[in-house]
């Protein structure tokens, strides 16, 4: 029976940049909303069986109030902390019972607490964060849909779910901690409200991702052009160094910065961190003490969370025909039964067969192995009409005139050859 498991975080949302920024609000009513949305398209995925972690705001109870849905929802068994270790718990009951998918809603902090268990279970993150990086925003329906797919195996998970970078805190030889977005070396003594904020005491970052368009310290390694930079992580030292630099450290906040060194860094890399006292901050929370020969260093690894592409595996699953099946009394053109798209075994592959030329309702019929070769080649759907319609302009303009003598496109039908 495919499961998918569902971690909504009450807490996330809600920390100290909606004050010293201009940081988002994520009411836990709102939560309750994208969590019935939730709902609905893993019902209508043909999820059978939602797990989800118990916590004191309800928001599995009551986004189910009123819901007539086919799936059945139960709780782990779990006692309730209040404190990211809840998340951790959760992650790994849901992985030890055999859930397809994870879903959460919150931001880096959570997800990178359920990425500490998750393993090789694929997750869909859904952004209910003040800062976020790692999770995007996404419709809940459509978070769901792509959950339920992938927790059914309607399309291969290692298709449309892709392993991720983390950065790896190590200390004599011992891993000691994980954040997926950045690890910052924060010049303060006091772990306080956890959230960092001021870019004046930050000397190094240390980045498993970088992108201009990212909110947050990510951005400050995205609009560092460098040329040679790919997928690779980067360290930045910070300080009164020789370039200045601006960039969006915290929604609603751009702020400039001194940049004193930069290095890229690739998967098995290491930053060691060696300075004064100060603090560690991962994914934007105090977490850890740093000392002079602290034996602290960072480590850019490969081995992050698995995540779902939900554009990816919508995709896939239409392009299998999972979400179209044949109607009982449906006739194929050639009057034969017309067969489901959907069969015992699982989803046929995209190009074995065609249902809408099976059953006839094809208005432009093709050659249905040809289109399913083209996509796996990489062509998206809208490219077969866009190449159809440059043909046609083509044939025009080199047979010349149309049928009305003007020559002008639009003026009247096609010309004959």
């Amino acid at each position: 029976m495919a499961t998918v498991g569902i971690i909504a975080n009450p807490a996330s949302g809600k920390d100290i940049r909606r004050l010293v920024a201009h940081g988002s609000v994520f009411d836990n009513l709102e939560k309750v909303n994208i969590v019935r949305r939730l709902l609905v398209g893993l019902d209508a995925a043909g999820v059978r069986r939602v797990l989800f972690m118990p916590e004191y705001f309800g928001i599995g109870r009551r986004a189910l109030d009123g819901l007539r849905l086919s799936l059945e929802a139960s709780w782990l068994d779990m006692a309730v902390e209040a404190s990211h270790e809840d998340s951790i718990l959760a992650a790994r009951l849901m992985r030890e019972q055999g859930v397809g998918c994870i879903v959460t809603l919150g931001g880096d902090g959570t997800n990178r607490a359920v990425a500490k268990e998750s393993a090789a279970t694929p997750l869909l993150p859904i952004s209910t964060g003040t800062n976020n990086v790692f999770p995007r925003v996404i419709e809940g329906v459509i978070a769901g849909l792509a959950a339920g797919v992938v927790a059914r195996r309607l399309v291969d998970p290692g298709r449309v779910a892709r392993a991720t970078r983390r950065l790896e805190v190590w200390q004599d030889g011992r891993l000691v901690d994980i954040a997926l977005v950045d690890a910052v070396v924060y010049d303060d003594v006091f772990v306080g409200a956890r959230a960092i904020w001021d870019p004046t005491k930050i000397r190094e970052i240390v980045l498993a991702r970088a992108a201009p368009s990212s909110i947050g310290l990510s951005s400050i390694g995205g609009n560092l052009f460098c040329a040679r930079r790919t997928e690779q992580g980067v360290h930045v030292r910070l300080g009164g160094g020789p370039l200045r630099l601006r960039a969006p450290i915290a929604p609603g906040v751009v702020a400039g910065v001194g940049v004193r060194g930069y290095r890229l860094l690739e998967v098995g890399e290491e930053v060691r961190v060696d300075s004064a006292a100060g603090l560690l901050a991962l994914d934007g929370e105090r977490e850890l003490g740093v000392r002079a020969k602290s034996g602290l260093s960072v480590r850019l690894s490969g081995a992050g969370p698995v995540v779902v592409d939900a554009a990816a595996a919508l995709e896939a699953a239409a392009r299998a025909g999972a979400f179209t099946a044949a109607g009982a009394r449906a006739t194929s053109a050639t009057g034969g039964a017309a067969t489901s798209a959907v069969t015992p075994g699982g989803v046929k592959p995209a190009g074995e067969n065609c249902l809408l030329m099976e059953l006839g309702i094809c208005e432009t019929p093709c050659d249905s192995r040809g289109a399913g070769e083209r996509a796996e080649g990489g062509a998206t759907p809208d490219d077969v009409p866009r190449e159809a319609a440059g043909r046609g302009r083509r044939r025009q303009e080199t047979t010349g005139r149309s049928q009305n003598g003007r020559g002008r496109r639009g003026d009247g039908p096609w010309p004959k050859r």
